[in-house]
């Protein structure tokens, strides 16, 4: 990633979040992420990234399986809420693309980072557009407004019609991070909320483009290649694909009860060498490199 100052995520809010968590027996003042409700089971509400959030609904599901007192609740909203309500403590795990360092408002010395993936994300384009390949200074351009028609860049005469996500998602400041530099401002554009919505968007509009973790990349969509770079994770694990994120799962402290039991799942061979590349990622434990917080990544 390069240097420079790395983009900040404005704080959305999680409507379903705005009711009291029934049995969650969280609060600002807790010093751990697990809770027990009435009824005994050890409850924990999960929050934040949409990129992250199939990795763990499936994961949660399993470990339920031999652990029925664990009653888990996994929703996503951004990464910038997956912080928010974990610092404030309203759930006991946020999700994030990103690290907390990199999100206004948080405060990292409250809370505990848990990197259990890495993903990768790639431009994608309607299949029509007749594209696979540009430079990252052509990809910078279509995303500044600079760029507005496909046979800028060797596709056909059709007007490029940008898709950005949220200003709540760690995949765009993932992407932005990457792509953009220090003083660009991002083109005016649609933006939607989730990978999902956006596969479907880019699928459905002539000239469209936008991009998606790794995941979500399917046959419907043509992924772009960078400086003749293909997007895979053999490419990212050596940083020579360059948009890439860990996938964080915070919790403010140190994890107690079954969240600690969770997120220790995760992180176990079950899942880093099953679920994780099943699922479309990439475990931490095959990287050669390693990313701080200020975006600067190195050799392990």
């Amino acid at each position: 990633m390069k240097k420079g100052k790395l983009a900040t995520i404005a704080v959305t809010t999680l409507g379903v979040l705005g009711l009291t968590l029934a049995g969650c027996g969280s609060s600002s003042d807790s010093k751990d992420s697990s809770s027990s409700s009435s009824s005994g089971k050890d409850k924990i509400t999960i929050v934040g990234s949409t990129a992250l959030q199939p990795l763990v609904e499936k994961a949660s599901s399993q470990f339920q399986e031999d652990n029925p007192d664990a009653n888990i609740t996994v929703q996503g909203g951004g990464s910038g809420t997956g912080l928010s309500q974990v610092q404030s403590g309203a759930v006991q795990v946020g999700n994030s693309d990103i690290f907390a360092e990199q999100q206004e408002g948080i405060h990292p010395d409250k809370l505990t980072d848990h990197k259990v993936a890495v993903v990768g994300m790639a431009p994608v384009i309607n299949k029509d557009v007749g594209v696979k390949n540009v430079s990252m200074d052509q990809l910078r351009q279509i995303f500044t407004g600079k760029i507005t028609n496909w046979k800028e860049v060797g596709g056909k005469d059709q007007k490029i019609s940008v898709i950005n996500r949220a200003k709540g998602s760690g995949t765009r400041a993932t992407f932005e991070n990457a792509v953009l530099q220090k003083d660009d401002k991002p083109v005016n554009a649609q933006e939607q909320d989730s990978n999902g919505t956006v596969q479907k968007i880019v699928k459905q509009t002539p000239g469209a483009i936008s991009y998606l973790a790794f995941s979500y990349v399917n046959k419907d969509l043509q992924e772009l290649s960078i400086d003749n770079v293909k997007p895979t994770y053999k490419n990212v694990s050596t940083n020579k694909w360059k948009i890439w994120s860990y996938e964080h799962m915070y919790t403010k402290g140190k994890p107690s009860g079954s969240a600690k039991k969770l997120i220790d799942y995760v992180l176990s061979d079950d899942v880093q060498k099953g679920l994780v590349s099943k699922l479309g990622y990439y475990s931490v434990n095959n990287m050669q490199v390693k990313m701080d917080p200020d975006g600067e990544v190195t050799k392990k």
